[in-house]
């Protein structure tokens, strides 16, 4: 009788949104026993949150966490101050340079919290959701960032001393939205069921108008598939 082998353990960040849900099932389907962590750290609403539970559950993750951590008290961004979200028309051109809606050092804080999970679990991998193609200009959903986060990880711990070498998976790093939401459908991702909009109402219905409903939209169109996002 041959043992079956033990899959190896991943910490995947899961926002609740289409990138971290292809994310986590990809993680899957490489055979990665998946803990799932999303970060309540003051932005607008909990739909995402309730979204991301739910993600956890379907896609089949060993177990989800939520870190409180209170970025709203020291804002610096519509998603954590009161500060207006920038909506736009269809078709009008996004805003050069970083936008309003970055928060400062959010994915540095969520990898940091990611890792400091994994380390307590044994786990040498991290998974997120970060995409630089098409994204709204945020500095730490680039390529050097992941890497450099990654020899952060190695040198800040004591599994890295000890010659743990930990890595960051982001597998949609170079995928556009039309490529994302191809692979969601090909792995079976009810999109319906997730939330990206900056300003979702309660029931999780996305506003149309920012840019992360805008990217979103856009995504489906350019892949040639029905736009299946609930909309207020």
């Amino acid at each position: 009788m041959t043992d079956t082998p033990t899959p190896r353990r991943a910490v995947v960040l899961v926002s609740g949104g289409m990138d971290s849900a292809v994310t986590l099932a990809l993680a899957r389907e490489m055979g990665f026993a998946c803990h799932a962590l999303s970060v309540r750290y003051g932005q607008r609403h909990d739909a995402e949150l309730v979204a991301a539970a739910e993600l956890a559950r379907t896609l089949g993750a060993v177990e989800h966490k939520t870190v409180v951590v209170d970025l709203r008290s020291i804002g610096g961004s519509a998603l954590t101050a009161d500060v207006a979200v920038p909506e736009h028309d269809a078709g009008d051109p996004f805003d050069a340079g970083i936008p309003v809606t970055y928060v400062p050092a959010r994915n540095t804080i969520m990898l940091s919290i990611a890792l400091g999970w994994a380390e307590v679990l044994g786990a040498d991998d991290l998974f997120c959701g970060v995409n630089a193609v098409d994204y709204s200009g945020y500095p730490d959903c680039r390529p050097e960032f992941v890497a450099a986060f990654e020899r952060l990880a190695r040198l800040a711990t004591k599994a890295g001393v000890e010659g743990h070498g930990f890595r960051v998976h982001a597998p949609l790093i170079a995928m556009s939205k039309a490529d994302i939401a191809r692979e969601g459908t090909r792995l079976g991702i009810d999109f319906a069921r997730t939330v990206s909009c900056y300003q979702a109402d309660a029931q999780g219905r996305a506003c149309g108008r920012c840019d992360a409903c805008r990217l979103r939209s856009e995504g489906f169109a350019a892949a040639g598939l029905a736009d299946p996002t609930r909309y207020a």
